[in-house]
């Protein structure tokens, strides 16, 4: 895969700061997105694809899709609304569930797909624009944002963050 150089770390010292994450990858979104979220139970994958549909205009309630694989939710992206699968693939028992249950579809240029737990569909699913890695550290949480695609690397590039929060 190529490297395109776009690349950032952050400490995310509390919830404020991974909301404000969240907020600043909202303003770079577009469709066709694919974004992995990396981490172990608690690092805050939810927390941060919670912040990031609130910001891109989403009010209703944000739940992890843990039992029902994947949840979708209309946003809006320069003033056009826009579908934004998310995916949680914890408790996928195999790959072939994803493949059953017709997701591959939703991986398309007009849908924005943020999968948490990619590792478990790895044989099967597209490989992403952008991979972010949560870590617990602390009271806070460590992010790394890795841009994979040229759109993810203009994504990563744009972000206006101050994560001294």
């Amino acid at each position: 895969m190529p490297d395109y150089k776009a690349h950032f770390k952050a400490l995310l010292k509390n919830e404020a700061a991974t909301d404000a994450l969240g907020k600043c990858l909202a303003r770079q979104l577009v469709a066709g997105l694919v974004v992995y979220l990396h981490g172990d139970l608690g690092a805050g994958k939810t927390a941060l694809t919670r912040a990031l549909l609130h910001s891109a205009g989403y009010v209703g309630h944000v739940k992890s899709p843990t039992y029902t694989l994947a949840e979708p939710y209309e946003i809006q992206l320069a003033g056009q609304s826009v579908t934004l699968m998310h995916f949680d693939l914890y408790r996928m028992s195999s790959p072939d569930e994803f493949l059953e249950a017709g997701f591959r579809d939703v991986f398309n240029q007009s849908t924005i797909c943020v999968v948490e737990w990619p590792e478990k569909g790895e044989s099967i699913l597209p490989l992403p624009d952008l991979d972010i890695y949560l870590t617990v550290a602390g009271s806070g949480r460590e992010v790394e944002l890795c841009a994979r695609s040229e759109r993810a690397a203009v994504c990563v590039n744009g972000l206006n963050f101050a994560p001294n929060l």
